[in-house]
């Protein structure tokens, strides 16, 4: 069949508090499509705008470095990608991330400089800071698109949907409506109603009441579809949203969907998908010496579990190590608490509650459940839980040594002695060894030293001096007297 012109799919990526939320908000509210309350989900929320008489499709992938997974798919997924920096800050870490996974999966993408109603925003700055970095804007040496943006007035988010509409004619976005649908998972949920739901994308093809959608290994059958709008529909075209329940499993985010004929069909392409999916099981075995936090991590949807695994990887310590002995969609169970008490673990919660059940165990078993809405302050808590477990270790360093010639006096506390420097620095205070043989006789202090019959604080030129030793145990001729410090790390 002949394919044609579908609406396009457009990514809004760039650095943690940056605007893309302000500007999907402003678009949302301001076409009669996307108007209506809700999204489909929280975290990467789609739904569809109109712009002079043309639909678009708006994925909102997260900002923070943690989400690169999910922001790299919500790329690759895309036609087009918006890349927002904020006109008060520039170019940022984050910023460079984004841009990378863009790159990554080729997309063409536009510039929105936002918050340029800002009073320290300095459009100069911020255009310099691309060149900076590569990013070779037009007027300024480069092809790329950019137009600035306030999303508090509204000003230039007309011309950026004009840009977004002719870098769609440009790339000529296509799709079969006669064929079979297919397109990738965005999110899936688990619903306390419907089970395991899944937000999809359809890129291709028509989605109907017929037959069954398999992501992956997870398939369900499509008894409904809802629409972005959560309005149930008979069918779904090319680069809508939509949302079906009753996965038999969590379908993974980012996994590309097809539809089955029946469920004898679907349960053997999963079963198919299942073979090549299968990982190396998460190494589980502790190290002897090295401390170990077992984590139990609970969130509202997958993919921020997801994330939230891939951040936690990333936190790592010499002589400590997290384990994720379970992870999972949904508020904090009886079933996690426990999980965490036998391991001996805490809960991780992201935007999620906990049963009220779990809580009053959580509370008996004196069981951590730690709960968060921002990802950086939960790998912050995270490292810092880490952290505190590392055992301290003491290191000995050794200061100064001389060589036992006499012993003058003794009583049950204190020796006096005479002594030939050998290395290092002898001072008063320090704490000492003697050493008999090359074994450890005893611990103990130097309370004085005199060198030439003058009292001094420190030995650290050689020669022969008296010392006034505080330990339990004399010194005799040929022991060796060594001056040592104790740190802690």
């Amino acid at each position: 069949m002949a394919r044609t012109a579908r609406p396009p799919v457009i990514a809004v990526m760039g650095h943690i508090d940056h605007g893309k939320s302000s500007l999907l908000d402003y678009i949302r509210k301001a076409n009669s499509v996307a108007g209506e309350a809700g999204g489909i989900t929280q975290h990467v929320a789609a739904y569809i705008a109109e712009h002079n008489e043309c639909f678009v499709t708006f994925l909102d992938t997260p900002g923070h470095e943690a989400f690169k997974a999910l922001r790299a798919r919500g790329a690759a997924a895309a036609d087009i990608a918006i890349l927002v920096v904020a006109a008060d800050e520039g170019v940022m870490p984050q910023t460079l991330d984004a841009l990378a996974a863009i790159k990554e999966a080729r997309i063409p993408f536009i510039i929105a400089i936002t918050k340029i109603d800002k009073n320290n925003a300095d459009i100069a700055r911020t255009k310099n800071s691309l060149i900076e970095h590569e990013i070779f804007i037009e007027g300024m040496g480069g092809e790329i698109a950019c137009v600035q943006i306030s999303s508090k007035t509204g000003e230039g988010i007309s011309e950026l949907l004009d840009l977004v509409l002719l870098a769609s004619d440009l790339a000529e976005t296509t799709a079969d409506t006669e064929a079979r649908a297919a397109g990738f998972v965005l999110e899936s949920t688990q619903d306390p109603k419907r089970g395991a739901s899944a937000t999809l994308i359809v890129k291709d093809g028509t989605l109907s009441l017929d037959g069954f959608v398999v992501a992956g290994d997870a398939y369900a059958p499509i008894r409904f579809i809802e629409d972005f709008r959560g309005k149930r529909t008979l069918r779904a075209g090319p680069s809508e949203p939509v949302r079906i329940s009753g996965f038999n499993k969590l379908p993974t985010a980012g996994t590309l969907f097809s539809i089955a004929e029946n469920k004898k069909e679907a349960e053997s392409l999963a079963k198919e998908n299942a073979k090549s999916l299968a990982a190396v099981p998460e190494r589980n075995a502790t190290i002897e010496g090295i401390a170990e936090l077992p984590i139990v991590v609970k969130a509202d949807v997958a993919g921020s579990v997801d994330a939230i695994v891939h951040e936690l990887h990333k936190i790592t310590h010499e002589r400590a190590s997290l384990r994720i002995v379970s992870h999972g969609v949904g508020s904090v169970s009886e079933t996690d608490v426990k999980t965490a008490n036998a391991s001996g673990g805490v809960i991780i919660a992201f935007n999620t509650g906990t049963d009220s059940i779990a809580r009053d165990l959580a509370e008996r078993e004196n069981i951590p459940i730690h709960s968060f809405s921002i990802i950086y302050e939960l790998s912050a808590k995270v490292r810092e839980l880490l952290e505190a477990l590392v055992p301290t270790v003491t290191t000995e360093k050794e200061l100064g040594r001389a060589l036992v010639l006499k012993t003058f006096s003794s009583s049950a506390k204190k020796h006096v002695l005479g002594a030939r420097y050998v290395s290092g620095a002898l001072a008063v205070g320090d704490r000492v060894k003697i050493v008999r043989k090359g074994v450890e006789i005893v611990h103990g202090s130097i309370g004085n030293l005199q060198q030439a019959r003058a009292d001094v604080k420190e030995i650290h030129t050689e020669g022969d001096f008296g010392a006034e030793i505080e330990t339990r145990e004399n010194a005799v001729y040929g022991d060796e007297l060594i001056a040592f410090a104790i740190t802690e790390s």
